[in-house]
């Protein structure tokens, strides 16, 4: 049974698992499938971990990965070229993984972006109710921008604190639209 995740890193909050099921090689190896998703899981974990230990990872950055067997691919959006290639080195020293696809995408340089991250950083993090999440070692709300666009990456408690989020990005001048992806833990 082929054991296939995408996977968000938003720092210390439990990463969010969507898990789908269908055939694998497993089987044709002789392998249970049990043993199979066992292994899955470590990896699972094991990406999670390194990606969120990573010394550059922060609350301008997104990165996710899908784990397909002893395949890693890892997506997202990065403000430092050599975070892309950190995540992409420390994935591929994993046990049990044999490929990574690196579709990590490297945010352009833009004093305009900087500004509305500082700025929509300030609006949520700033904010009673949501102060709360910046006191993390990486805060889970996190703000990537792009061309003066704001998409919230992350996980948050609530569903209030996911559409206060959104209120006070979309407040922030000089932000042309919002897209909301914040997740609330169940």
């Amino acid at each position: 049974m082929k054991h296939f995740s995408v996977c968000l890193c938003a720092g210390t909050v439990v990463g969010l698992m969507i898990t789908a099921h269908g055939f694998s090689q497993q089987e044709d190896k002789g392998l249970s499938p049990l043993s199979g998703a066992r292994s899955d899981d470590r990896i699972i974990r094991e990406v999670r971990h390194e990606l969120v230990m990573l010394p550059y990872y922060g609350v301008f950055d997104n990165l996710a990965y899908r784990v397909d067997g002893a395949s890693v691919t890892l997506i997202g959006q990065v403000t430092r070229p050599t975070l892309k290639s950190d995540a992409a080195n420390v994935v591929k020293r994993i046990e049990g993984v044999d490929k990574v696809d690196n579709q990590i995408r490297v945010l352009p340089l833009s004093s305009l972006d900087d500004h509305s991250r500082l700025a929509v950083y300030r609006a949520i993090y700033g904010q009673p109710g949501l102060d709360r999440y910046a006191l993390q070692a990486i805060p889970p709300i996190h703000i990537i921008v792009d061309s003066g666009k704001v998409a919230l990456e992350g996980v948050v408690s609530t569903q209030a604190d996911k559409d206060l989020a959104n209120i006070r990005a979309n407040g922030v001048p000089g932000v042309f639209s919002v897209t909301n992806n914040l997740q609330v833990e169940k």
